[in-house]
């Protein structure tokens, strides 16, 4: 058990690291946005305003550090929400809504994002858990713990390697390692395991989740991809619904809205062309479950996007 100063010497260590992060994600996040360092997979978010309206996108599978600020995310009807104390982990890719709770000019939110391999995972995982994995009674995509200070600690030194291209190249893999282990070593460890699993649920799910994002538009088989997950029908409802919050179908869907969405607003696409474009046969029914999901109509809703943008940019 530590004693008084011990803890007081790992929180002020803590403190400074985070500090020590945030400076580093304003060198490499110059403005809002998020930008790929020079090592793939590792990404600088910076943002100078909460938002009152939801942001829709897919979260990919990673670990998600806040050097300042605070974020909520919304799977479903399940609401997680993490900032400086807090890092929040993602095992596989899933459709989610988000806001920015705490940022301003002065003092943007600023995090950084580790995309989780598989693969790199699985490798760890037998090294981490040698005689098998503790049971995991809870298989939820999402994972919210208490920052690890030795986590923090690694993250820092991660984004200091970027600044010399040669350290970055050697190093940054070896500290990627390390960040990887002392995850799987935390208290949501055994959960981020499943993901390299060939044998779990959650590694199955990932398969399917993986086929679904690369085929939005196309007809869906649930037993076909039950088959590629390697379960009953039955089973595959179930650790899908368990791990994602929502059922194959319903997952589907969101992303077929939210690709529709950002091809309106980014490619000028009408409605129509948009709706057939992701996969809906039906106008009528790409407008109905468009508005019930997003609170408006097709055309009304982008409307209403592209004018707070504007308005945004005046500012």
């Amino acid at each position: 058990m530590m004693s008084n100063h011990q803890s007081r010497a790992a929180a002020g260590s803590g403190t400074a690291d985070i500090v020590r992060l945030a400076d580093l994600i304003k060198t490499y996040a110059p403005h809002d946005g998020s930008f790929e360092l020079r090592i793939s997979g590792v990404h600088a978010i910076r943002r100078s305003r909460t938002n009152a309206e939801l942001a829709h996108g897919v979260q990919k599978s990673s670990l998600c550090i806040v050097a300042q600020g605070a974020k909520t995310v919304m799977l479903g009807r399940e609401v997680y929400e993490y900032d400086t104390a807090r890092m929040i982990a993602f095992s596989v890719d899933v459709p989610v809504a988000s806001r920015i709770t705490k940022a301003s000019f002065a003092e943007p939110f600023l995090g950084l994002r580790l995309d989780l391999d598989p693969r790199k995972v699985a490798e760890l995982v037998v090294r981490v858990f040698p005689h098998g994995l503790p049971r995991v009674p809870d298989t939820r995509a999402v994972c919210v713990t208490d920052v690890d200070e030795r986590i923090l600690d690694a993250t820092v030194r991660l984004v200091g390697l970027m600044a010399e291209p040669g350290e970055a190249e050697l190093l940054a893999p070896l500290v990627i390692d390390e960040i990887l282990i002392r995850l799987l070593r935390s208290p949501v460890g055994p959960r981020i395991a499943q993901i390299g699993l060939a044998d779990s649920g959650v590694y199955g799910v990932e398969k399917a989740v993986t086929w679904l994002r690369a085929n939005f538009s196309q007809p869906m088989k649930v037993d076909e991809l039950a088959e590629l997950a390697h379960m009953s029908l039955s089973s595959f409802h179930q650790h899908f619904k368990s791990v994602t919050s929502m059922s194959p179908l319903q997952y589907q869907k969101l992303l077929r809205l939210q690709e529709a969405r950002s091809l309106m607003l980014s490619k000028m696409m009408d409605a129509g062309a948009a709706g057939q474009f992701v996969g809906y046969v039906s106008a009528s029914q790409f407008s109905r479950e468009y508005g019930r999901f997003f609170g408006a109509a097709p055309t009304l809703d982008i409307s209403r996007l592209r004018e707070k943008a504007g308005a945004a940019a005046e500012e």
